[in-house]
């Protein structure tokens, strides 16, 4: 293991923390950036986040990289020696990576500051309640506002030395989806008393699968997955409540707008037929990851001609991710890393190869210096 990164990824992974909650993981990234030079460097702190700004040695724009740093509320499997210390808590998407792999471009800049400013955000909540929206509303992201934003996420199924993205959309729009449904509960024996509602919730599981099936135009694409339903206390007694809780994804704003719409409408319908109330909480909403095609091909001609890395031109997938916020307004674009695991993001067993540490950290201090310079 001569890569630094590679014992600072294991050091991140063993204190994952929640959205918001990334208090350790911050002071572990400040106590680093405590010790680099600092002649070229601004810092500021926002809630659990970090804004990094390395002022260029004749900046005529700013360059930005983003990455995420939260974990998620998984049990770890993988039998690691640097396993999660956090109990329930997992780097499970590979966010430990991504900062590491952050830290490594943040050292080169910081001793070989490029003429343009940049601008690195290692941005909490990725995972929920959503930190990027919130991240660039701040006066610090307008102040120091980039021109351009660039990052990366892993991908377990491609090979270490591969890069996969393509120019326009590259990841969905996504929705969390929460509906409670509230009608009169009481003896298992009088069933004509009562308003059912593990009934109710069922009948509304099945009639949510029309949506996709009967409402979206067949060469769109879109997901309505319900991945947890609750309801009811013992079993003799008819269920008073339940909940469904699942999520959206769709290809288009449009779609998730009218996807919404019928939802809607199927949960009125639930309503008025079962005698019940209900209510729709849609929770965290991500925008589509939307790249920037003029930039975007620019960094797969910069890949394919001046790296040894090897490039693929991915499909668009209904993947989620809040990054897409920060691009919305401002051209930027995302890519996939390889890091090759036969288990794939949010597993309990994830353990990405971490020879992709290097290769990432050595293609994008190529690229910045190829336009930031």
């Amino acid at each position: 293991m001569n890569n630094p990164y590679v014992q600072i990824r294991r050091e991140l992974h063993q204190i994952p923390e929640r959205g918001f909650d990334e208090t350790k993981t911050q002071g572990y990234l400040l106590q680093y950036i405590q010790n680099l030079p600092k002649e070229h460097i601004e810092l500021k702190t926002w809630k659990t986040g970090i804004f990094l700004r390395v002022q260029g040695t004749a900046p005529r724009k700013t360059i930005g990289y983003r990455a995420d740093i939260d974990g998620l509320p998984i049990t770890e499997e993988t039998g690691l020696s640097f396993k999660s210390l956090h109990e329930g808590m997992m780097h499970a998407c590979g966010h430990d990576l991504h900062m590491s792999i952050a830290l490594g471009i943040l050292t080169h800049f910081a001793t070989h500051p490029p003429k343009d400013n940049l601008l690195f955000m290692f941005q909490p909540a990725e995972e929920g309640p959503g930190g990027a929206l919130p991240m660039i509303q701040t006066d610090f992201f307008t102040q120091w506002k980039p021109d351009m934003i660039i990052a990366l996420h892993i991908a377990p199924e491609y090979p270490v030395g591969t890069i996969a993205t393509k120019p326009g959309l590259l990841f969905a729009n996504t929705s969390e989806l929460f509906i409670d449904l509230t009608g009169l509960g009481g003896h298992a024996a009088y069933p004509h008393q009562t308003n059912d509602m593990v009934v109710a919730a069922c009948s509304l599981v099945t009639q949510l699968q029309s949506v996709v099936a009967r409402n979206v135009d067949p060469l769109d694409s879109a997901v309505i997955t319900i991945g947890k339903i609750t309801g009811g206390t013992v079993q003799n007694i008819i269920a008073e409540r339940a909940r469904l809780e699942g999520t959206i994804r769709t290809l288009s704003v449009e779609s998730m707008k009218k996807v919404k719409e019928r939802i809607e409408a199927l949960v009125q319908g639930v309503e008025i037929g079962y005698n019940c109330k209900t209510s729709i909480d849609y929770g965290s909403m991500y925008h589509q990851v939307d790249n920037d095609v003029k930039l975007t091909e620019e960094f797969m001609r910069f890949v394919t001609n001046e790296t040894n890395v090897n490039l693929i031109e991915s499909k668009e997938a209904m993947t989620g991710e809040d990054y897409g916020y920060m691009i919305a307004n401002t051209p930027g674009f995302m890519f996939w890393l390889g890091a090759e695991s036969p288990f794939g993001l949010h597993h309990s067993k994830l353990n990405p190869n971490e020879d992709a540490i290097g290769v990432a950290i050595n293609t994008i201090i190529s690229y910045l210096n190829f336009k930031a310079n």
